[in-house]
C-alpha cells in the first residue's frame, strides 16, 4: 500500500515530437506540489526515431507497433531505473489518436516497466476518459492548476505547451479545485513543432530547427497560412484534441518552397493556431506561459507574442522547468489515480463528468527487478 501524505512520484513523458523520453521526481500529495526534485532525459537516436515514425497512425497489432513499443520500453527502462521514487506515472508513447473513432493507443507496457523496475506504475492515462466520452487529451492541465497555485497566480492565467502538437490550458486559479465547474479549459491548438521538425528530418537529416533560426531566415507563404486558418478544427467549441497525423495537407502544401520559408510558414501556421484558440478563452488571461520544445523557437515565439494581447513568456519566468513539465504532470496524476482523484473534467477533455483515468500496476511478486540486479 502507498503511504498517506505526501509521495516521491517519479513521471515520465515520451511527446509527439519523438525527440526522447523526460523524467522528473516531484514530491506531491496529488492536490498540490510540495516540491521538485532530480530529473533525467534519454534521446532517441535517428534509429529510434525511424522506428516510432513507422509506427505512428497504428494500432495494436498493427505493422511497426511492437518494434515501436520495443523501443518506447527500452528507453524508459533504461532512463527511470537511475531514478528513486515510490511511485512511477507512465505515459507512453501516443502513436494514434482518434477519441471519436478507434479511441486512443499509448505504445508500452506499463506491467513490464513495473516488474522492471520493482515499483507500482500508473499507466494508460487516456482510456477511461475517451471510453467515457472525453477526448483523452490533454492531461496535464490539472497539473496546470496545481502550478497556478504554487507560482502565487490570482488572477486568469494560460499555460500553452508547444509540443508535437500545441495545448492550451486557461486556468482560474481563484477556484478551490480543478475540477470544480470554470477552473480549466484546455484544448489542443493546433500542430506545434511536429511539422517543423518532420521537414527538418527530411530535408536536412536534422531533429529541428535550432532556435528557429532558418524560420527567421524565411517568408510566409501567405497562401498556405490562410488556407490553414480556414480549417474546420479553429471553429469547433472545445474541449477538443488533435492527433499528430492531423493537418496532412501541410507537408505537401509546403514542398515546393525553400526549406526557410517552409519552416517560416509552418511557424506562422503553429502562432496561428494559438492565436484562435486564446479567442475561446472564457476571459483574456493575464499571461501566457510557455512550455515545451517549442519555447526554444525565437522565430516562434516571436510570432505568437505578435498575434496576442498578453505578456507572452517561458515557464522559467516563473521558476518552472518548461523541459520537464509534463514529465512531472505524469508523476503528479500518478498519485491523483493511485488515491482514486479525477485528473479530466468537462473542462479539460469534454467527459461527462470529473473521471479519474489510469491503471494501477504493481510488481509481480514472482518477477525479480532487473533494475536491481
Amino acid at each position: 500500500m502507498l503511504k498517506s501524505g505526501p509521495i516521491r512520484a517519479l513521471g515520465a513523458m515520451s511527446g509527439t515530437s519523438l525527440d526522447g523520453v523526460d523524467a522528473a521526481v516531484i514530491e506531491t500529495d496529488g492536490h498540490e506540489v510540495l516540491g521538485f526534485g532530480p530529473t533525467g532525459y534519454r534521446a532517441y537516436t535517428p534509429t529510434d526515431r525511424e522506428i516510432l515514425r513507422g509506427g505512428l497512425g497504428r494500432w495494436p497489432g498493427e505493422p511497426g507497433v511492437a518494434a515501436a513499443a520495443e523501443v518506447v520500453e527500452e528507453a524508459h527502462m533504461t532512463l527511470l531505473a537511475g531514478l528513486d521514487a515510490e511511485l512511477v506515472g507512465f505515459h507512453g508513447q501516443t502513436l494514434a489518436h482518434e477519441p471519436a473513432g478507434r479511441g486512443t493507443h499509448q505504445a508500452g507496457d506499463g506491467q513490464a516497466l513495473a516488474d522492471y523496475l520493482g515499483r507500482p506504475v500508473v499507466w494508460d492515462f487516456r482510456s477511461s476518459d475517451v471510453r467515457l466520452g472525453g477526448q483523452g487529451a490533454p492531461l496535464a492541465p490539472f497539473y496546470h492548476f496545481a502550478l497556478a497555485r504554487w507560482i502565487g497566480a490570482e488572477a486568469p492565467l494560460a499555460f500553452l505547451n508547444l509540443g508535437g502538437v500545441g495545448n492550451l490550458t486557461w486556468i482560474d486559479p481563484r477556484l478551490p479545485r480543478p475540477d470544480s465547474p470554470g477552473a480549466l479549459l484546455a484544448f489542443d491548438t493546433g500542430p506545434a513543432n511536429a511539422p517543423m521538425d518532420d521537414l527538418v528530418a527530411a530535408r536536412l537529416g536534422a531533429a529541428r530547427d535550432e532556435g528557429g533560426r532558418l524560420a527567421r531566415a524565411g517568408s510566409v507563404d501567405e497562401a498556405v497560412l490562410d488556407d490553414f486558418t480556414r480549417q474546420g478544427y479553429f471553429l469547433k467549441v472545445p474541449p477538443k484534441s488533435l492527433d499528430r497525423m492531423d493537418f496532412p495537407f501541410l507537408g505537401p502544401a509546403v514542398a515546393e518552397l525553400s526549406t526557410e520559408d517552409a519552416l517560416a510558414t509552418l511557424a506562422a501556421c503553429s502562432a496561428a493556431g494559438v492565436m484562435a484558440g486564446l479567442d475561446h478563452c472564457p476571459a483574456p488571461p493575464e499571461r501566457l506561459l510557455v512550455t515545451g520544445g517549442g519555447r526554444h523557437n525565437a522565430t516562434l515565439m516571436e510570432m505568437i507574442a505578435a498575434g496576442i494581447a498578453c505578456p507572452v513568456a517561458p515557464v522559467e519566468e516563473v521558476g518552472l522547468d518548461g523541459d520537464m513539465l509534463e514529465a512531472q504532470a505524469f508523476a503528479f496524476l500518478a498519485v491523483r489515480v493511485a488515491r482514486g482523484l479525477p485528473t479530466s473534467a468537462p473542462g479539460t477533455t469534454g467527459v461527462a463528468a470529473a473521471v479519474g483515468g489510469g491503471t494501477l500496476s504493481r510488481p509481480r511478486s514472482d518477477t525479480r527487478s532487473r533494475a536491481a540486479s
